[in-house]
């Protein structure tokens, strides 16, 4: 997770003088198989989406890719200049916090190179920084229409908050705040390799309902990505914050509403009010 050093700790979770700095617990289980296990997916996952998205729009122009029918080049290559620039920072901005984000939770990183945790944490936050501005400014163009323009840009609003959370916190020297809010920050990155889970999965769940022309592949790709804009990060969240209420790091609690309480003599006058 990204770090920033502080008097009191830093986000290895050793204090000044070197000493160990426990949440709660004298010592720290290992990993489970399962947590390695999800962890090496979602490194995997994370390198081959980047790969995958952003190296076309490093070896090509919009126009050349809108014309190959690469991904939403051809979209975005109508648009204003502006939005054309936005779209490919965002693109190589959001890649790159992609592939350093799962480095960020490997334990063997934080241990044993504390230094290049916290230079590749500044970097990662640096690129969702650049990136989640970037996707804001495309957010009212997106190929979704208003959809689009919510789910992507309440993605981006979130995206920015939740990384200067994570910030803030470790600046204070608060870790288990500073795990939580990048835990949730990457869950908002992450959504970029759902975003094309999602899609070729509502294709095939639209073919047996095809009609007798066909399977229109276009008029179903539509109907797909109307619905991705908020389905590529809304169960992330949900797991995000499952995964962080399981390892005892603060999370949101919807506290109910206080019951008014009534005092001994409201009560007594209320009593004596019923017995006459």
């Amino acid at each position: 997770m990204p770090t920033a050093s502080t008097p009191e700790t830093s986000a290895t979770g050793t204090s000044a003088t070197g000493a160990s700095v426990h949440e709660g617990a004298a010592t720290v289980a290992r990993p489970s198989p399962g947590a390695r296990i999800g962890w090496a997916w979602v490194l995997l996952s994370s390198i081959g989406i980047a790969a995958f998205a952003v190296t076309p729009y490093l070896t090509a122009s919009l126009r050349e890719l809108g014309e190959a029918g690469t991904g939403l080049a051809g979209h975005y290559d109508g648009q204003p200049a502006f939005v054309q620039v936005a779209f490919s920072v965002h693109i190589v901005f959001g890649g790159f916090a992609l592939v350093t984000g799962p480095l960020q939770f490997w334990r063997g990183l934080r241990d044993r190179m504390p230094r290049l945790h916290r230079w590749v944490g500044r970097a990662y936050l640096g690129a969702v920084g650049v990136g989640g501005l970037a996707g804001l400014a495309i957010a009212p163009f997106s190929q979704a229409g208003l959809v689009g323009f919510f789910g992507f840009g309440a993605l981006a609003v979130l995206w920015l908050v939740s990384g200067w959370r994570g910030y803030r916190a470790i600046r204070r020297g608060d870790v288990a705040n500073h795990r939580a809010w990048m835990m949730r920050n990457f869950a908002f990155t992450y959504s970029a390799v759902m975003l094309r889970l999602w899609v070729p999965a509502l294709l095939v769940l639209q073919i047996p309902f095809a009609g007798e022309g066909g399977f229109d592949f276009d008029a179903s790709f539509a109907n797909a990505y109307a619905a991705v804009p908020f389905l590529c990060w809304l169960p992330n969240v949900v797991v995000a914050e499952w995964l962080i209420r399981r390892r005892g790091l603060p999370s949101y609690v919807v506290a109910s509403a206080p019951v008014a309480r009534v005092s001994q003599p409201r009560r007594r006058a209320s009593a004596a009010i019923g017995s006459r």
